[in-house]
């Protein structure tokens, strides 16, 4: 089973928790055992798993981000002018997989499924693929 999902962004960076979205689609497949795949199709956001407990891991995170990529540098050639969000969806990754046993995704305690935004706000979209096994 295959789903996609559309979600609006509010700021430049920001990290949404999408674990609901893919705990949803294993529901809808009344899945048992398998894996959940989590996909982005865009070159300037990604998906992570991280903490979902203290908001501040979030804005540490994204802090840290602009730090690493500063949104403005000298160097930077690519004529939108978004190289940063590149290189942190590239840092990212574009898609995660979850353990799914007992129905349910196989999360540590304290984390979520996030969908990360460097190059808001926009409509974005996301795919949550199912696999039983």
């Amino acid at each position: 089973m295959l789903k996609k999902f559309t979600i609006r962004t509010s700021q430049r960076d920001e990290m949404l928790d999408i674990t609901n979205y893919v705990q949803e689609v294993v529901n809808e497949a009344n899945m048992e055992e398998g894996i959940a795949v989590v996909y982005c199709p865009h070159t300037t956001a990604g998906i992570t798993i991280n903490e979902n407990a203290d908001p501040d891991v979030k804005r540490d995170m994204m802090r840290r981000f602009a730090e690493v990529y500063p949104w403005e540098h000298k160097l930077d050639r690519h004529a939108e002018g978004n190289t940063a969000a590149h290189m942190k969806a590239s840092t990212v990754g574009a898609s995660q997989h979850v353990i799914v046993t007992g129905g349910r995704l196989l999360l540590g305690t304290w984390q979520g499924i996030y969908f990360c935004e460097y190059d808001g706000p926009r409509q974005r979209t996301f795919f949550v693929k199912v696999i039983k096994g």
